[in-house]
């Protein structure tokens, strides 16, 4: 396969046999999110592939074709590989050898006590794989890492493994979104291979082989730059995102629209409309830890003054959180204690069962803090939920959620919020008021409903009043906990 040491390519020539794969040899280090996704997507390209973790349960539920998370169409796939043979998984990490290339999937999460990315799980996976690597073979970082990283590992891979320098180290980030992880895959929008020599390019080439056969621009680096690829996206979606939320910041302030500013924004090609969505903010396992490890790497490089906008960026996103918090109490008319608030979402966004910096649960936990009585729904994340946050109260279905509740906030953007009736909500709560922390809802339907609806960085507008609906006023919080002359919560009637 002839593709350039530099440069990026819209459509790079395959191989004969018309994007066929070149059944090769490979073991995925990390079976978490990342690796066992990208183990289950390898071996429907063809490869044998073994999938290997120092975890003996989470390798036990792969092996027996049950994922340890949630991710759509994912776990169909696992076990189609499974029974072809071609997917196995193991704690034993000899049955790398041999192997033509060993892919690092292990996890880059925040140190505990400093912005930095916690390299240890990287670094004791490679000390485990090298005593097995005997002959020629390719080692690829797929893990997101501060820039230098794989310079210490290739130093460290040629030092310690038995076939010396015959065993090759590139660096080939990840792209994935949660939710959308197999399409992610193997329907990229890029490949970026960080590779030093020929060799490496080639095999890499060969393993994409049907993926770049379909048109996949592919992009070939020095390794420097193939780790900054990476934290640069991260860092630059992550300034959008915030971006617009400091607009809504600004809204707030003027009585502007949020919304009506983002779709103006969205018509000029140059800024265009992707993730300029104002809300509660981003979190998950990437973005947040990403752009404080790449704030960090860039001030121990002596370059910290080139990225210190990210640390705003951060700040924006944390506020949003405490933002959302005000405005609940706010409808509470200024307090929280014994308010019956339905949370709905729990994990950090829809279609994952993953809670790592969810703002969806932070925002729970800081109402419960305040004295609100919380409960929690989300389709799939709540037995992770539970574990993290047991102090918070949890629903089985969305109308056991909201069954009484006097502030309904959506936190996470699941379809099934999306799709609700307003109408059948409001026959079910207490009080008709509604929080929509991810702009996500029809807030004229909520409106017309007889619903007191409210979102981060929009005017306040008064609901369409319902029959048999009682509401006192105070400012623009229309609730039974405002005004000392409001009727006692015995005195009024049910919405039906």
């Amino acid at each position: 396969m002839n593709i350039p040491s530099t440069a990026a390519m819209a459509a790079p020539s395959a191989p004969a046999g018309s994007g066929a794969a070149e059944s090769l040899s490979l073991s995925v280090i990390g079976t978490g999110y990342l690796g066992a996704t990208h183990a289950v997507c390898m071996a429907m390209l063809g490869h044998r592939v073994v999938g290997i973790d120092v975890d003996g349960e989470k390798i036990r539920s792969l092996a027996t074709g049950q994922l340890p998370f949630y991710e759509p169409g994912l776990n169909k796939l696992l076990r189609r590989m499974l029974d072809t043979g071609r997917l196995s998984f193991t704690t034993d990490y000899s049955a790398a050898s041999g192997a033509d290339i060993h892919f690092l999937c292990v996890g880059t999460p925040q140190e505990p006590d400093s912005p930095a990315a916690d390299l240890r799980y990287l670094n004791a996976a490679l000390a485990l794989l090298a005593p097995h690597l005997h002959s020629d073979c390719l080692v690829v970082g797929k893990s997101t890492v501060p820039v230098g990283t794989a310079q210490g590992l290739t130093a460290y891979l040629h030092r310690n493994a038995p076939a010396g320098t015959h065993a090759e180290l590139a660096w080939n980030p990840e792209f994935l979104r949660e939710g959308h992880a197999v399409e992610d895959t193997l329907h990229p929008d890029r490949l970026v291979f960080g590779a030093a020599t020929e060799r490496a390019r080639t095999l890499l080439a060969a393993c994409y082989a049907p993926i770049i056969a379909d048109g996949v621009p592919v992009v070939v680096t020095d390794l420097a730059t193939s780790e900054l690829v990476k934290s640069a996206a991260n860092s630059y979606l992550a300034t959008k995102i915030s971006y617009i939320n400091a607009m809504a910041e600004i809204c707030e302030a003027t009585g502007a629209d949020v919304n009506q500013l983002a779709a103006a924004l969205s018509y000029d090609n140059r800024i265009g409309g992707r993730f300029l969505k104002p809300g509660l903010g981003f979190g998950g396992g990437c973005l947040p830890k990403d752009i404080r490890a790449f704030t960090h790497r860039a001030k121990e490089l002596g370059v910290g003054q080139a990225v210190g906008f990210l640390q705003e960026v951060d700040a924006i996103n944390q506020r949003r959180r405490q933002r959302t918090v005000d405005l609940i109490t706010e409808m509470a008319c200024g307090d929280l204690t014994g308010v019956h608030v339905a949370v709905l979402g729990a994990a950090f966004k829809p279609d994952s069962d993953d809670i790592r910096d969810a703002p969806a649960l932070d925002v729970a936990r800081m109402l419960h803090q305040a004295g609100a009585k919380v409960t929690v729904y989300d389709p799939k994340a709540m037995d992770n939920a539970r574990r993290s946050y047991p102090e918070l109260t949890y629903a089985g279905t969305l109308e056991a959620a909201v069954s009484g509740a006097e502030i309904v906030a959506l936190l996470t953007e699941w379809d099934l919020f999306r799709r609700a009736d307003p109408t059948t909500l409001g026959a079910l709560v207490r009080l008709r008021n509604i929080v929509d922390g991810r702009h996500a809802l029809d807030a004229e339907a909520y409106r017309a409903a007889g619903w007191d609806y409210r979102a981060l960085g929009t005017p306040n507008q008064l609901p369409t009043p319902v029959p048999g609906q009682v509401f006192t006023q105070r400012g623009p919080a229309w609730s039974i906990r405002c005004g000392t002359d409001a009727p006692s919560a015995e005195l009024l009637p049910a919405h039906r």
